[in-house]
């Protein structure tokens, strides 16, 4: 039974009520049937923020053209609504239908940030579901979730029933087939376990439910299974040919306003740069490109279904697909996508693809160019595997603005490994240096300088390092403010330390950090990564009641055999190639791409039997990616640079 009369009433007292009414272009219908697994695949955080989630977008597409699976979506309800829906003691809701959350058969979660972890506990308890797995009755739906966060599930051990490791197109058909024969055997009493055990033998799904934790002297010494039939080890699902998967074929189309707002077709999948920093870099090995034509067919259509001006070409280092300057042309010239069409790319290959033809392809919405230099000194991008040269960040720059472009936006890292003050200093320079530059051409050229604190992630080689304080990044921030007051060209931002602090508690964590997740939870500790609702005391009280400290998590080096929370899943890495990676940064030693040098063996391919898919066979000239996110928002074109000079390579 739709939930919307009940609903609806409500919408008039809450800021943005079109976040909670569907009707997308692009969204569907369905019709459930007994017989059929239903989904309900959420993101816990505000509509705007998750609807243009591909991930989700993806599934919600494969799942409802199966006969047997339906699915819908949710978002996480703003505080206003919410107060409203306990108030009225109405659950949480799907958008589509505005069924209930907790009559379907499965609630999935699509983890991208780790602050959210607070907002699953609370779209679980909205739905009117126990928030711990062990207190769920059959008659609940199935908790899961997948996405890069996924790669340490431990923190929310306590709270999903299943997690899905990698890639899940093919996984969500194989769950749908476990659940649905749960179903068919009638969901008795006892069975809950017994189909948990049934998703666990699912390649790629782990149930932290099923596995023991043991600690010693306040260290993790071990995760095993509590069963024989329990895999010892979780492996990643790749999907091995992304031409089979040309999804979302139906992109939904908003109706209100939300980030990200145009046609984003994925031309690949993987990132081989080695960029030490980036999770998403090393998770999603190997690198598997999309085919050109597919590209072009799935704009051309796209853009003639939606409406849409703008195309982004997204991936985690669009510069390097191989047929990326042909499919740029032809979407620019294709009379049939309609005039002015602009494309934004996640990061450009300043040698292949030229600052000219950028401004070229944005005259629609030209505003600024964004460049990812990630440290301000050589020597620190030789420790980050981030392998530019200031003087070809000079020359982009310079070609830039004799192009006509006027604003640029540098993004940098701090806290990294080795950092010194001189490598901070650093970022002011390059900064002052591009300004100079900018004058050459324009009276008043702006630079935008935004700093985002350090946080290790699981499988990179700087998952042993300790991460810097608070106090430590907030002393690099302001030792940076104070270098660049004087400096009326130049704008700085920065993450707040306090937060990045409580994003690296999650990060690495094991499942004892289950107990303060729920008490930041309960103590209203919701939409921790929105800086008007971050409490950096919740997470400090939570930690003292539950006789932790941000030191054993966070700030502390672990030892080369130290047991990670995550050593028992595997994300095709072997761990004794991130350990050497770890060497090679101290040793300020980089890395080539290995898509066109001998392999480097560190198990992405072999362990999986697939090698690198690319379009073309003509590798292009060295250099490095950008940040492994899409900046290329409000027009703004992320731009790669190219290291023209020998540089220092690992021996492998």
């Amino acid at each position: 039974m739709s939930l919307w009369p009940l609903l609806e009433p409500l919408l008039a007292k809450v800021q943005k009520p079109a976040r909670y009414i569907g009707c997308e272009d692009g969204s569907q219908s369905p019709q459930h049937h007994p017989s059929q697994v239903s989904w309900l695949l959420a993101y816990p955080d505000t509509y705007e923020i998750g609807l243009p989630n591909q991930g989700l977008q993806i599934l919600y597409e494969i799942l409802n053209e199966r006969p047997d699976a339906v699915a819908e979506r949710t978002y996480a309800p703003w505080s206003d609504l919410e107060a409203l829906l306990r108030e009225h003691q109405i659950p949480l809701f799907s958008v589509d239908t505005h069924q209930a959350a907790g009559q379907f058969d499965l609630l999935a979660f699509n983890l991208s940030a780790e602050l959210t972890y607070t907002n699953v506990l609370n779209m679980i308890d909205l739905a009117g579901v126990p928030v711990r797995s062990a207190d769920r009755l059959p008659s609940h739906p199935i908790i899961g979730a997948g996405g890069h966060c996924t790669f340490n599930p431990e923190p929310l051990a306590d709270f999903l029933d299943f997690v899905v490791l990698g890639d899940g197109e093919e996984a969500v058909g194989e769950i749908t087939a476990v659940v649905r024969d749960w179903k068919a055997g009638g969901r008795g009493p006892g069975s809950r376990e017994q189909v948990l055990r049934a998703l666990a033998q699912v390649d790629g799904v782990y149930v932290p439910s099923l596995y023991e934790a043991t600690f010693a002297d306040d260290l993790l010494t071990s995760i095993t299974p509590r069963f024989v039939d329990v895999p010892a080890q979780v492996e990643k699902r790749t999907i091995a040919d992304l031409a089979e998967w040309p999804y979302p074929r139906q992109q939904l189309v908003p109706l209100t306003e939300v980030v990200h707002d145009r046609l984003n077709v994925e031309v690949f999948r993987g990132c081989t740069r080695g960029c030490r920093f980036c999770q998403a870099g090393m998770i999603t090995r190997p690198v598997r490109e999309r085919p050109a034509d597919q590209v072009r067919t799935m704009i051309s259509e796209g853009l003639r279904r939606t409406g849409y001006d703008e195309v982004a070409l997204t991936s985690l280092s669009t510069a390097d697909f191989s047929g990326i300057e042909e499919v740029v042309r032809d979407t620019v010239n294709d009379p049939s996508c309609g005039s002015q069409i602009s494309v934004s790319l996640p990061s450009l290959r300043v040698d292949a693809f030229t600052v000219g033809i950028a401004g070229e392809i944005q005259k629609a919405r030209r505003t600024g160019l964004t460049f990812a230099p990630e440290a301000g000194t050589w020597r620190m991008r030789q420790v980050i595997n981030k392998l530019i040269r200031e003087e070809d960040l000079y020359s982009a720059v310079r070609s830039a603005y004799s192009q006509g472009w006027r604003r640029m936006k540098l993004y940098f890292l701090t806290g990294l490994p080795t950092e010194t003050d001189e490598d901070t200093l650093g970022i002011a320079r390059l900064a002052r240096n591009v300004v100079a530059i900018g004058k050459e051409y324009h009276k008043n050229p702006s630079v935008t300088i935004s700093v985002g604190g350090f946080v290790p992630k699981p499988f990179t080689p700087f998952q042993w390092f300790g991460q810097n304080t608070r106090e430590e990044l907030a002393r690099k921030i302001f030792l940076l403010r104070d270098d660049l007051r004087r400096d009326h060209g130049v704008k700085l931002k920065w993450h707040d330390p306090k937060a990045t602090s409580a994003e690296g508690l999650v990060s690495r964590g094991d499942r004892r950090l289950g107990a303060v997740i729920e008490d930041v939870w309960r103590h209203g500790g919701t939409f921790q990564e929105w800086s008007e609702h971050f409490d950096f005391d919740l997470w400090l009280a939570a930690l003292e009641r539950a006789g932790l400290t941000l030191e054993q998590f966070v700030y502390r080096h672990r030892t080369e055999h130290e047991v990670h929370p995550w050593d028992h899943l595997s994300a095709g890495l072997h761990k004794d190639f991130l350990w050497q990676d770890w060497r090679d940064a101290l040793d300020e030693l980089g890395l080539e791409d290995c898509r066109w040098t001998p392999c480097y063996d560190c198990g992405a391919c072999t362990g999986y039997g697939i090698e690198h898919v690319v379009a073309s066979a003509v590798a292009p000239a060295g250099g490095s990616q950008g940040t492994g996110q899409d900046l290329a928002t409000g027009g703004e074109v992320p731009v790669t640079l190219l290291s023209s000079k020998p540089i220092a390579v690992a021996a492998r």
